[in-house]
């Protein structure tokens, strides 16, 4: 499942991060990077294991099961993310709206299919972030069922139990993780140490089932299960979502130590985990066989520790999970800022966390939704495997946006050949589609939840890019041309003030909204008024000189275009300062917004279902000038309606 880190904080602070000791930066990495594909040994072979359990459970279905995950690791995680795709940064950031930007940038924004592949990807991982707090708390609380006098544990205090976690989890987001969060790299250090250590004791004990590296068991098995194979298989990819995280975090931690926690210690310690609950169930089959019984599926993960260590090991899985948890949520506020920056969706309103890290940031909407969707989640399904159904498909969409992307990069970044970019990309493709298609096998158990989040966050990014194009056309097509009101105050100036006058406007060849309506109904031009234009670009950073572009139109305008990174701190009054003679003036200066009302029009721009929809995100949109960092006493609001 994709997350990501909190946003770096600047490329100043970014740069000094990077040069930090390769092993604190691993160690953190493998804290936030690896929480969500750390957990996933607590379920994933035991609910791969239960799609073949209907009549028992044979040497070969354990074997096929195990060989599946095994590869799906070595070919998804270790090959496609690792060495390929975490080449793929944009000036060092990662994740699948990265991706879109600089694939955006490589084409000249000209392909729309480019921009429907990041909304796309964007909305499925709303999907994602609402599963998987659910899912990973849920499993972990209910290993306390395998320590002894917990056994009748009911369900109600399980899903009570998990509900508190949860819930204090998300409380204590607007208070920040960054004093905690120092803590996630040495927690999951000794998570990652126990997966190995309870693995390696069961393979010693069945060492025959090193046998599940040779890949013919997992063709073997896919061939001669038929449909139960494909649904094996959805279940198998389990063991892989997580995986997006590994380029999704690159601007964090850095490409380095992302590889070398992944080869160094991640994937041998779930590689040794798999084989050691393999393991288990082999000697547990013998046993069965030995007492004339069928094996039955069973929470083989906690069942690996002895009892006495159980409760121990429900503590630190329980500590792991919040974990994961915690990584996508901060993953879904660091997507939401970028798709703000980017114009997918409306501003929102974002609080910085921390006095001292910038990167730390919490969104109130995103966080409540988020809450509302695990809570709904857990009172549904009732239990982690019922809620595993639901869990691979918006994983498996996500990758195939990024391979799609991917393809797009090399191509037209690189400046690969297509036919050998696409005979690159194809495997890889092929693989993804073929996973989501047996994840959609699913769909009636579950796995509708992620596809109907992805479907109303894709209809919210959709109306507000539509609306937002059709009120921009509609205002370009009602404006006046700014060169000719610029002329004509010239030769019959108005009332003149002292100061600078700064007009935000979308357009700099239309005279903006409020400088007119300041015009008529204050018969008033400062000294200097200046029409600003504040831009987002593909790249995630621009250095604060190469920021501002400043056109004279005469003496009395001044255009000026501020481009900021998607992933820039925007401090408009500070950028502006730069320019010489901007701000400088007597008499101080004033910034004019305009604040549309949108109304329905007599024959309507867009279908009244999506003016609904654009009016009511509008209207909640947060305040653009605390976006902008302009002081508020220094803003003049200027209304005016705009009809759809």
């Amino acid at each position: 499942m994709s997350s990501a880190s909190p946003l770096p904080t600047s490329p100043d602070a970014q740069s000094n991060l990077h040069q930090g000791s390769l092993a604190i930066l691993t160690l953190g990495a493998i804290g936030v990077v690896y929480g969500d594909i750390g957990t996933s040994p607590l379920y994933a072979f035991r609910e791969a294991l239960a799609q073949t359990g209907a009549d028992g459970i044979s040497r070969l279905e354990i074997l096929g099961v195990l060989s599946l995950a095994l590869w799906a690791l070595i070919v998804v995680v270790t090959l496609k993310y690792v060495a390929f795709l975490s080449r793929m940064d944009n000036n060092g950031e990662g994740g699948v709206l990265s991706l879109m930007a600089l694939a955006q940038r490589a084409t000249g924004t000209r392909w729309p299919v480019v921009l429907l592949l990041g909304a796309t990807g964007a909305a499925l991982f709303y999907g994602d972030a609402i599963i998987t707090p659910a899912l990973s708390v849920l499993s972990a609380v209910e290993g306390l069922r395998t320590i002894p006098g917990f056994e009748a544990m009911t369900e109600p205090a399980l899903l009570g139990l998990s509900l508190g976690i949860l819930t204090v989890l998300f409380l204590a987001q607007s208070k920040g993780t960054a004093g905690v969060a120092s803590l996630f790299g040495p927690i999951c250090l000794v998570w990652f140490a126990v997966l190995a250590a309870l693995g390696v004791w069961h393979v010693l004990q069945a060492p025959q089932i090193l046998a599940a590296f040779n890949p013919l068991h997992a063709m073997t098995f896919l061939t001669t299960n038929g449909v139960t194979g494909l649904f094996v298989l959805g279940a198998v990819f389990l063991t892989v979502t997580g995986a997006e995280a590994l380029i999704a975090d690159m601007g964090h931690f850095g490409r380095k130590p992302i590889q070398l926690g992944w080869l160094s210690l991640v994937w041998p310690a779930l590689s040794l985990n798999y084989l050691g609950q393999g393991a288990m169930a082999l000697k547990a089959l013998s046993d069965a066989q030995a007492a004339g019984h069928l094996l039955a599926n069973a929470d083989w993960f906690f069942l690996m520790a002895p009892e006495a260590l159980r409760a121990p090991l429900v503590v630190l899985a329980t500590m792991a999970t919040v974990i994961a948890s915690q990584a996508v949520i901060t993953g879904a506020y660091s997507l939401t800022h970028q798709a703000i920056a980017l114009g997918l969706l409306p501003r929102l309103t974002i609080r910085q966390t921390s006095a001292h890290q910038i990167g730390q940031i919490y969104l109130p909407v995103v966080n409540w939704f988020l809450f509302a969707g695990v809570v709904v989640l857990v009172f549904a399904f009732r239990s982690s495997s019922a809620m595993a159904a639901a869990y691979g498909i918006a994983v498996t969409g996500t990758m195939v946006v990024t391979t799609c992307l991917a393809f797009v990069i090399a191509w037209k970044h690189w400046g690969w050949n297509r036919v050998w970019a696409a005979t690159l990309i194809a495997p890889f493709l092929a693989l993804d589609l073929f996973f989501f298609g047996a994840n959609m096998l699913r769909v009636t158990e579950g796995g509708w939840v992620p596809l109907a989040v992805a479907g109303v966050m894709g209809i919210v990014i959709f109306t507000w890019l539509k609306g937002r194009r059709a009120a921009m056309a509609l205002a370009a097509d009602q404006g006046a041309d700014m060169d000719e009101i610029a002329q004509v105050l010239a030769q019959r100036l108005p009332t003149r003030i002292e100061g600078t006058a700064v007009f935000l406007t979308q357009d700099l060849d239309v005279a903006p909204a409020a400088l007119l309506h300041n015009l008529k109904h204050n018969k008033a031009l400062h000294r200097l008024s200046i029409l600003l234009k504040v831009e987002t670009t593909t790249k995630p950073w621009i250095a604060p000189q190469d920021r501002l572009a400043i056109t004279q139109v005469d003496a009395n305008f001044v255009r000026v275009q501020l481009r900021y990174g998607y992933l820039d701190k925007i401090d408009v009054p500070s950028d502006l300062a730069r320019g010489e003679g901007l701000l400088d003036r007597p008499g101080g200066t004033s910034f004019f917004v305009g604040r549309n009302a949108i109304r329905f029009a007599a024959r309507p721009t867009l279908p009244r279902w999506m003016t609904v929809i654009y009016m009511a995100l509008h209207r909640n949109a947060a305040d653009p000038t605390a976006w902008f960092a302009i002081p508020p006493n220094r803003v003049v609001e200027l209304g005016s309606q705009i009809e759809l």
